[in-house]
């Protein structure tokens, strides 16, 4: 037989048995991993792959300093514009600045602003913008913008701010009450009572430990309640040190018992409806407010979340009289009854547990967390970036600019690589240790990406994929991760239906990142819903902070 006729008799064999081990397990069963791998090889016979020789780069990123990775504050506009002589702008955690039910602080400053109070004359006012606590507090410690007032989530992000130097004075020390807490499904709250008694967070601990209870949680370098229960675990781990070596070794067991941190509550709370996790943390506010979430039982834990209000340095003696007077009105009957509709005051039984860690221990306490998140495995990462032509001008240079900063993130011991794709798919650097050589190679292999072509994003991920899988066969026990960072626009090779079975059978997490203003979410966000990663819009002004904090808190 001619061998160029073997040839595409083996290709269309491999093809056939692809097509037969996508359908072998029926419509509704994931393919087996072993399935997968197989479909995976056989569907990368028609992947065009080109190795790249990646240069030594060793010049730094670009960024001079944490307040340049910050976006303009112009992202996080106001929810309440204030148009008094004397006004006072607060940032306000978005649990209560936000929209809908979450907007409580927006109603009580629109019904302050329409009272027309004055002082000595002069019409007095607030304005609102809501922005994270974590993300405020960012912003005020790097000094990119400090607002007159600050009211967050909870005292924990005032403690940052005193250990930082930020000067800053009490004016109360809440506006409308909340709390913290875990939330266990009905099945599961019956399953750990039966075996372990009562709630508190100490069996919580014992039960995830166990492997008996699966628990999803939130970033806490930007979640008031991630930080909230960071804090709280090291202190039940080892109440005399939090920080001790003794609960470090707790904290690595506890994360080897936990899927990765949810990027945002809402990734959290559609994995715990979909079955996929026994238990979460959640505020009661938002856990009230919510209809899906009935099914579950929450109970609290923690310091409490009574929404301070912080008068900041930069107040002049006018605005802090305002200050005053807003504070005062938020506190009256009424505005505490409207606290109550949006899900506030519900849980005063709960006195909140005593403050265990306080100033520069709680940025340490999130070092640790960081160091030990992965529970001692390392992690294996593949960066999948589209360089088609509709990358082309500013969002191929916001690839290239957020992935430089991001990469002095990445945590040492893990293994990095990346690959690049157009018509075809390119590696620009095999998976490696990320030491300071192969952050080098990084470097170079990022800065010589450009734009051009079509655009065949699923079979890069294919490829991506194969390489996380060869890598694994080195180390067994590690976790392995896939970022597709693109605008969303795909036009050659497979499509996300072919993709999909290999996707999930394999279980790898995949975090899409867009860019562009016109970048496409909805094949990215769909792609990182297989196995409930990710989805990230960035734009121009917010990219290199987004995906600062995807590699802080999943490489």
């Amino acid at each position: 037989m001619h061998k160029t006729v073997f040839k595409a008799l083996l290709l269309a064999a491999t093809l056939l048995l692809a097509a037969f081990a996508l359908t072998a397990c029926g419509s509704d069963e994931p393919l087996t991993p072993a399935q997968a791998t197989e479909t995976l090889n056989a569907l990368l016979t028609k992947v065009r792959v080109t190795d790249i020789a990646p240069r030594l780069d060793i010049t730094d990123a670009g960024i001079s300093s944490p307040a340049d990775e910050l976006p303009d504050i112009t992202n996080y506009p106001l929810s309440v514009t204030g148009r008094g002589t004397v006004d006072v702008e607060i940032v306000a955690s978005t649990e209560k600045a936000g929209s809908g039910l979450d907007g409580w602080l927006n109603v009580i400053a629109e019904r302050f602003n329409a009272e027309a109070l004055t002082l000595e004359g002069s019409r007095v006012s607030v304005s609102i913008r809501p922005i994270a606590s974590g993300l405020a507090t960012e912003y005020i410690v790097s000094g990119k913008y400090i607002p007159a007032a600050f009211s967050p989530t909870n005292e924990l992000w005032a403690e940052m701010l005193t250990s930082s130097g930020v000067r800053f004075e009490q004016v109360a020390p809440r506006i409308a009450g909340n709390t913290a807490g875990i939330l266990m499904s009905k099945k599961a709250h019956t399953d750990f009572t039966e075996k372990y008694g009562d709630v508190t967070l100490n069996k919580i601990l014992d039960a995830v430990l166990e492997g008996n209870l699966l628990l999803g949680y939130t970033n806490p370098y930007v979640s008031s309640t991630g930080l909230n229960i960071l804090t709280a675990m090291l202190q039940a781990f080892d109440p005399s040190d939090p920080l001790s070596a003794a609960a470090v070794e707790k904290l690595q067991a506890f994360q080897k018992q936990v899927p990765p941190v949810a990027y945002t509550t809402a990734q959290m709370r559609e994995s715990a409806k979909k079955g996929m996790l026994d238990a979460m943390i959640m505020e009661y506010q938002a856990y009230s407010i919510e209809p899906t979430l009935s099914d579950f039982v929450f109970t609290p834990f923690g310091v409490r979340h009574d929404n301070p209000v912080y008068a900041m340095g930069g107040i002049t003696a006018a605005q802090k009289e305002v200050l005053a007077l807003f504070t005062a009105y938020c506190l009256t009957a009424e505005s505490q009854a409207e606290a109550v509709r949006h899900g506030f005051n519900a849980r005063d039984d709960f006195a909140g547990e005593a403050l265990n860690l306080q100033g520069a221990q709680l940025f340490a306490a999130q070092k640790v967390w960081k160091e030990n998140k992965d529970g001692g495995q390392p992690v294996v990462a593949v960066f999948v970036a589209d360089i088609s032509g509709s990358m082309d001008g500013t969002p191929i240079r916001e690839l290239k600019a957020s992935l430089l900063n991001a990469a002095q993130y990445i945590g040492e011991g893990n293994y990095i690589g990346l690959i690049s794709y157009a018509d075809d798919v390119f590696v620009n650097l095999p998976i490696d240790e990320f030491t300071g050589k192969q952050k080098a190679y990084f470097n170079g292999a990022v800065k010589d990406l450009y734009a051009g072509g079509g655009t065949a994003t699923y079979d890069a991920v294919l490829e991506g994929v194969r390489l996380l899988l060869t890598q694994k066969e080195q180390l067994p026990n590690a976790k392995l991760l896939l970022f597709v960072l693109s605008d969303g626009v795909q036009n050659r090779g497979y499509s996300l239906d072919q993709i999909t079975p290999v996707v999930r059978g394999l279980g790898i997490p995949i975090h899409t990142i867009g860019y562009g203003d016109g970048a496409d979410m909805t094949g990215l966000a769909a792609l990182s819903e297989i196995n409930e990663a990710s989805s990230t819009k960035s734009d121009e002004s917010n990219v290199v902070y987004n995906l600062r904090n995807i590699f802080n808190s999943q490489i």
